[in-house]
Parts: structure tokens; C-alpha cells; sequence
């Protein structure tokens, strides 16, 4: 079997479209990389010049009334 035929096809499940945009969460990200989720995090954010403007947004809780 061809494991680069399965690791395309990993990826590919992991790639959502949400508002037009694809978009990968971190913790999928974390998982082909083999790192903890809290790590990636850190590298973006320790590392902004190395990250284009768009690879990372985060979701804040909406309060409903």
C-alpha cells in the first residue's frame, strides 16, 4: 500500500470549508506534524514572521442574550 496516497488522503479529510475559506484546525495540524497542539500555538505566536498574515484566527465564545 502506498503510504503517501494515505497520508494525502489524511489530509485532505482534515481540510474544512467555512465561509469560503479552507481552513485546518490546530489540533489536526498538531497531529500530522506529531507535536501537541499547544506546541503549533506556540510557534505561530513565538514566530509571527515566519507565518503568513491569514495562517492562524481564532474563534472567541459568542454570548447569546
Amino acid at each position: 500500500m502506498n503510504t503517501e496516497l494515505i497520508i494525502q488522503d489524511n489530509i485532505e479529510d482534515r481540510i474544512y470549508t467555512i465561509r469560503g475559506m479552507q481552513v485546518m484546525l490546530d489540533r489536526d495540524l498538531a497531529e500530522l506534524y506529531g507535536v501537541e497542539t499547544k506546541r503549533v500555538n506556540e510557534a505561530v505566536r513565538n514566530n509571527p514572521d515566519k507565518f503568513p498574515d491569514d495562517f492562524i484566527f481564532e474563534l472567541e465564545k459568542m454570548m447569546m442574550y
